[in-house]
């Protein structure tokens, strides 16, 4: 589903993803594990289009990020770590407007938008315009709105933050059952204990490297995963 092959992205003479190469299949829940500055957002950013890249390529679906963007785009959602929004929009407003932008029938994106909206508890606030949503609600507004069309592959960059105890719990139940239905989630996280718990696969990256890859039991063996990120990033004696 996601293969990326020797990417690298520079800025200037600052390299910040250094031949990182992944394959993940679909179905597989995988977290993208690294410190701040270690090239996860650029990544995915690549990944999404978003971001033009210097050498290698990304394939989604079997189809070229770089050849065919729209295409790769129909068949993907990305979640960002801090959402920007129409504002001036109606939580409701804002699901029909990405609903038409994907030609969801109407019939089914009500379905689509009742059920996420319930389970993320936030269906008594679609009358409200977005501005006056905290950041958590904004959150939910751009979960559903990524599964509006049913994606085959999701992006998400830290989704956990900002979002209360009930609401990540939904958020860990709906990424789940969306693997075990086929789909296929690849997000970043600081939260090593969610990772260890809920995914497949892992990717450790450091300083745009790749430092670790693989099956979450491969990785992290006997030890927790915790402990095998502070052992790569060589801070395990200081932790």
């Amino acid at each position: 589903m996601l293969n990326i092959e020797h990417l690298t992205k520079r800025y200037g003479d600052h390299t910040v993803v250094d031949d990182l190469s992944i394959h993940i299949q679909p179905g597989e829940l995988c977290a993208f594990i690294g410190h701040n500055g270690a090239g996860k957002t650029t990544t995915i950013k690549s990944c999404c289009g978003i971001l033009q890249f210097d050498e290698g390529n990304i394939m989604i679906d079997h189809i070229s990020v770089k050849e065919h963007p729209i295409e790769v785009k129909k068949r993907i959602a990305y979640i960002p770590d801090n959402p920007d929004l129409y504002e001036f929009l109606t939580g409701i407003q804002y699901l029909q407007f990405i609903a038409d932008i994907y030609r969801v029938p109407a019939g089914v994106r009500e379905e689509r938008i009742h059920h996420y909206a319930d389970a993320f508890q936030l269906t008594k606030d679609l009358a409200q315009r977005v501005s006056e949503y905290s950041h958590g609600m904004k959150q939910k507004l751009v979960m559903i709105a990524a599964m509006i069309h049913e994606p085959k592959l999701i992006f998400m960059d830290e989704p956990f933050v900002g979002l209360d105890p009930v609401a990540a719990h939904t958020l860990k139940q709906e990424m789940r059952s969306f693997c075990d239905a086929g789909g296929t989630i690849f997000f970043s996280t600081h939260v090593l204990e969610v990772a260890e718990k809920l995914c497949d696969q892992v990717v450790i990256i450091r300083k745009g490297k790749l430092a670790a890859f693989g099956s979450m039991e491969e990785v992290k063996g006997s030890s927790s995963l915790e402990d095998v990120f502070l052992e790569l990033e060589g801070e395990k004696d200081h932790a």
